[in-house]
């Protein structure tokens, strides 16, 4: 059971890590202001670098991870095409931002909840990734 729920909390987490660096980029370009640009190219970095390290976790139980699923990628993509090219600016790619990082916290505290005898290190990426995505909430508040 404990490993059964390892994996799966660390494919979540795979999955919700790759999710925010994929929306991080598609807004990128849609970008003006510098500072905006610097917290969120930080962010994705951040993202980036636990993906790593949830992919070695995934490794030793000989897992390929998770990728986010197909179609809320596909939707996530096209909603902020749509939005940007409706109202352009910064405070739409905050807002975009912001609703993914809520959308985020709340699945991945629900798959915390869920995996309950995951083992800590993963439990503890899933926390890490959660507490990444409030702070990127927070940080896009001046911008909304």
């Amino acid at each position: 059971m404990i490993e059964q729920d390892t994996v799966r909390l660390l494919r979540e987490c795979d999955a919700g890590a790759k999710m925010g660096v994929d929306a991080i980029g598609d807004v990128m370009n849609d970008v003006r202001d510098g500072a905006l640009r610097d917290l969120l190219d930080s962010s994705k970095r951040e993202h980036e670098a636990l993906a790593g390290d949830i992919r070695e976790h995934l490794n030793r139980f000989e897992d390929q991870g998770k990728d986010p699923p197909v179609m809320a990628s596909a939707m996530s993509w096209l909603k902020t095409k749509a939005e940007l090219m409706m109202n352009p600016g910064d405070h739409t790619v905050a807002d975009l931002m912001t609703d993914g990082c809520n959308m985020g916290v709340k699945s991945l505290s629900k798959y915390l909840n869920q995996y309950k005898a995951a083992d800590e290190k993963s439990k503890d990426y899933a926390k890490k990734l959660i507490a990444m995505e409030e702070k990127l909430t927070k940080d896009m508040q001046p911008y909304l």
